[in-house]
């Protein structure tokens, strides 16, 4: 089955962090400090790569999916999002395209890079590279379990996100939970674990080429194709 716009939602809150704005505003005086000690992590931030715990909550069922497994990105926009449990899934932001495979079913979908450039999209806020100040409303500063709690807006909100929460570590200046909110009040967390960053990833990480048995279904060339996880 293709992405669906979850989780190509989230993905996109990946690129959020790798580029976040001079202007990240928050009210309290402390907030405003960590963030933007969180912008100039982020800014001189090349590479990252940390194992994720993903949970999708549909409001209108109730019903609730996770999975876990390897997320590592490049700057300015390669992003590798390896799923390992319950089953085998690759979302790959690649140089050129984007990249959904499922491995157990022999299917590979084909998507245009262009959904992964909106610095309102998933992938642009988890890593670091959505315009904040631009694009964002932040507010309702808070703390929990030592971590800083920040809500973001959009300032023109699409369906896949109309609003997003960030538990940021004040130590370490490293967001380690994101949950974006859809126009329909599904919930997409992501939480962050064993994260190091500046590492080397090699470029073949980001490149993909889908077995001679696998069906590849090509949704470059549908404006309407949108996956979900970016």
């Amino acid at each position: 089955m293709p992405i669906d716009i979850k989780r190509l939602a989230l993905i996109a809150a990946l690129l959020f962090l790798a580029g976040v704005g001079p202007k990240f505003w928050v009210g309290a005086a402390f907030a405003q400090s960590v963030a933007q000690r969180v912008q100039e992590h982020y800014a001189a931030m090349t590479s990252m790569r940390a194992e994720f715990t993903q949970t999708l909550v549909h409001k209108e069922s109730g019903s609730r999916e996770q999975r876990s497994g390897v997320l590592s990105f490049v700057k300015p926009l390669l992003v590798r999002m390896e799923t390992k449990k319950p089953s085998p899934e690759l979302l790959l932001v690649g140089k050129d395209v984007i990249w959904n495979v499922f491995p157990e079913e022999e299917m590979a979908y084909k998507y245009a890079l262009s959904l992964a450039r909106d610095s309102r999209s998933i992938v642009q806020v988890m890593t670091g590279q959505a315009s904040l100040d631009k694009d964002f409303f932040i507010e309702n500063q808070k703390e929990a379990g030592g971590l800083l709690v920040l809500d973001l807006f959009p300032k023109e909100p699409t369906q896949a996100m109309v609003e997003a929460r960030l538990w940021i570590d004040p130590k370490t200046n490293l967001i380690r939970k994101l949950r974006i909110f859809d126009f329909y009040g599904n919930e997409n967390e992501m939480a962050f674990s064993r994260q190091e960053v500046n590492v080397a990833i090699s470029a073949s990480q980001f490149i993909y080429t889908p077995p001679k048995n696998f069906v590849v279904e090509d949704r470059t060339k549908d404006a309407a194709a949108a996956p979900g996880k970016i």
